[in-house]
C-alpha cells in the first residue's frame, strides 16, 4: 500500500461539478492499493496516518497529529500511485490491485482511521474527481506498507 499525505488547511472533492467531500484543517490522503496487500496493510497504514506527527506545535515543531489538533482526513483512492513509469511512455498499472480488492481495502483503511477517533470523507471509488487542497506548510509525506519498502 502506498500513501501521499498532504498537511491541508482545506481539501475538497468535486464529481460532476457537485461538492461530495471537504474539510478543513487536516490530511488528504491519496491511497493506492497493491495487488499484494492485505487488511493487515490497511491497518498499519491507517496507524500510521492516524499518530504521524506532522502539525506544529506551540514551538512551532512537528510534534502533534491529525488528532492532536482536532483535524480531518480527506481520503482519496489513488491507483495511479502504482503507475511503473520504468519502461516506455506509458506507465503500467500491473501493480495495482483489482478493483474489488482495492475498493474493500481502501474502505478498510477509512474504517480503520475512524475506529482511531478521526472524522473521515472519502472519495467516490473509481469516479473521475476533482480535488482542490490549500497545502499546509506545505508538509508532504509519502507512507509505504513495510514489504514495499
Amino acid at each position: 500500500m502506498k500513501a501521499v499525505i498532504q498537511r491541508v488547511a482545506g481539501a475538497g472533492i468535486k464529481v460532476d461539478q457537485e461538492e461530495i467531500a471537504g474539510i478543513g484543517c487536516g490530511l488528504l490522503v491519496l491511497l493506492g492499493v497493491g495487488k499484494d496487500d492485505t487488511e493487515e496493510d490497511a491497518e498499519y497504514i491507517a496507524e500510521k496516518i492516524a499518530c504521524l506527527r506532522i502539525f506544529d506545535d506551540a514551538a512551532g515543531k512537528l510534534n502533534l497529529s491529525v488528532k492532536d489538533v482536532g483535524g480531518s482526513v480527506l481520503l482519496v483512492s489513488q491507483f495511479t500511485l502504482y503507475g511503473d513509469c520504468r519502461k516506455g511512455r506509458r506507465p503500467s498499472f500491473t501493480d495495482a490491485a483489482d478493483t474489488g480488492k482495492a475498493e474493500a481495502l481502501y474502505l478498510r483503511v477509512a474504517d480503520e482511521l475512524r475506529h482511531r477517533g478521526l472524522p473521515v470523507q472519502t472519495g467516490r471509488f473509481r469516479a473521475a474527481m476533482k480535488v482542490s487542497l490549500v497545502n499546509d506548510g506545505p508538509v508532504t509525506i509519502l507512507l509505504e506498507s513495510p514489504k514495499n519498502l
